[in-house]
């Protein structure tokens, strides 16, 4: 399928890609759209949280969007989401991530960039509940990994409310991510990250005594070092490179089934650009992935306009786009 032409205009006041991806986390103000918080309880014997925006309707569109790494309810882009599709009627709901609610989830186990059982919950549940229902998927970040692996696992078997889907600042190679963020300012990101990685797996200590090395834990510094200690042996892989290998999207793609945005900037400092080609290759495969590769936008965040009047492409493009636009 013919590649899409990005319309994105770059902000003037926010140059190269940092400023872009740190915006709206550090200035941007979003008022929070979802109007309840309902707390699912899942097989395994814990919960997931769902934050919900009005109410499922026949013959109108219901999104489902998944944050990032370590996003919560409060994350701007996702209510930017939300805040669109309720711009155009749509009932929308936002997937929390285990242990990203403000509670340490009970199970022996955390949510990684592999982890589909539990949007193959939620997507089931929303089916069972209303079986005409029309979704629109959409995961960012992890959760766009999240979300495209599930679609490449369910390929042609996928429910058929699965209207269309997109995955924004995807990390298709998590291997590739993993060691590109470790060079220059990638390793700050990496910071930020480690510090309430580390502690929400802490907490798990007093449950949990020998869910992983702790020593090895103390001493991760990298996302790498981090899933070799705790996600891969805590998940059942034998380390970061087989949990990387196994739950990259990359390898997912040539199975999707339904019209599927792939939505990324090339400047994406959590993302080597090379990977965006091997995407893009596979792409040419499958006429139900549509390519939108911005030349700037940073991860989560393509700003546009002025600073006093900002405007959030991704969140309008992709809504957009999930309704046909």
């Amino acid at each position: 399928m013919p590649e899409l032409i990005s319309q994105f205009r770059p902000a003037w006041w926010l140059p190269g890609a940092h400023l872009p991806t740190i915006w709206g986390k550090k200035w941007r103000k979003q008022l929070p759209i979802h109007d309840r918080i309902e707390r699912w309880p899942t097989p395994d014997g814990d919960h997931l949280s769902i934050a919900r925006a009005g109410v499922i309707t026949a013959g109108r569109p219901h999104l489902v969007a998944l944050h990032g790494l370590e996003g919560t309810v409060a994350s701007n882009y996702a209510q930017g989401l939300l805040s669109q599709a309720r711009a155009r009627g749509w009932s929308a709901d936002l997937m929390i991530f285990r242990g990203c609610d403000g509670e340490i989830n009970r199970a022996r186990r955390l949510y990684h960039s592999g982890e589909t059982t539990d949007i193959d919950f939620l997507v089931r549940t929303l089916v069972d509940q209303h079986p005409g229902v029309d979704l629109r998927l959409a995961g960012v970040s992890l959760g766009g990994n999240v979300l495209l692996k599930w679609l490449g696992e369910q390929g042609k078997s996928l429910v058929s409310n699965v209207s269309r889907a997109a995955g924004v600042s995807v990390p298709y190679d998590l291997a590739a991510g993993s060691r590109f963020l470790e060079c220059t300012l990638g390793q700050k990101y990496v910071d930020h990250f480690m510090e309430s990685l580390r502690a929400k797996t802490k907490a798990k200590r007093a449950v949990y005594p020998d869910l992983c090395d702790w020593d090895r834990l103390e001493k991760a510094r990298t996302f790498w070092d981090f899933d070799d200690a705790v996600t891969g042996p805590v998940h059942g892989f034998t380390g970061a490179l087989d949990y990387y290998t196994k739950s990259s999207s990359l390898n997912f793609l040539p199975t999707i089934s339904r019209p599927t945005l792939l939505f990324n900037a090339a400047d994406d400092p959590f993302l080597p650009e090379h990977v965006l080609e091997v995407a893009r290759k596979i792409a040419k495969n499958n006429d139900f992935l549509n390519i939108e590769f911005s030349r700037r936008g940073g991860h989560v965040g393509w700003i546009e306009g002025s600073p006093w009047a900002p405007r959030y492409y991704m969140e309008e493009r992709v809504i957009g786009w999930l309704n046909g636009e």
